[in-house]
């Protein structure tokens, strides 16, 4: 198996953990740092996620993943909320945020910059497309994103 596949499999174990407690699946990841793989799930629910959520989920998931049994490496699991700075990857993100200022970082510079800030107002499976505060509409196609999340001034 690969990292896709664990990621898909444990998403199919957590959706009903989930759906159980009203909350949200906004990712799941299988990535390694340094020599220690880690399993994330990050959740979300309105008015956001606690401590307490986190735990009941890591301790479902963990049981069900203990019982499958299915990922060959030695991993920590994490369960948390995706944080405020949290990347837009799935439609429901591109949903929500529609209308909203939103930062989108390039792999590589378009009109001598990689970052931008403007309103999304469309997209697409292939392209996102924002106006910038100028009134300027922008489009980007999504191979060229190294990132896209809401727009926070901190």
């Amino acid at each position: 198996m690969n990292r896709s596949e664990y990621e898909s499999r444990t998403e199919s174990l957590l959706m009903p953990i989930l759906d159980e407690q009203g909350f949200e699946l906004v990712d799941v990841e299988f990535v390694r740092e340094g020599s220690t793989w880690y399993l994330r799930a990050y959740i979300d629910k309105p008015g956001g996620i606690t401590i307490d959520d986190c735990e009941l989920v890591s301790r479902s998931l963990e049981a069900k993943l203990d019982r499958e049994d299915f990922i060959s490496e030695q991993y920590i699991l994490e369960v948390s909320s995706p944080g405020l700075g949290r990347p837009l990857k799935k439609e429901k993100d591109y949903v929500r945020n529609e209308g909203k200022e939103i930062e989108i970082r390039l792999y590589k510079p378009f009109e001598h910059s990689k970052e931008f800030r403007g309103i999304l107002t469309a997209w697409d499976a292939a392209q996102i497309t924002v106006t910038l505060e100028d009134g300027r509409e922008l489009v980007f196609a999504r191979k060229d994103l190294a990132l896209v999340r809401e727009a926070f001034d901190w």
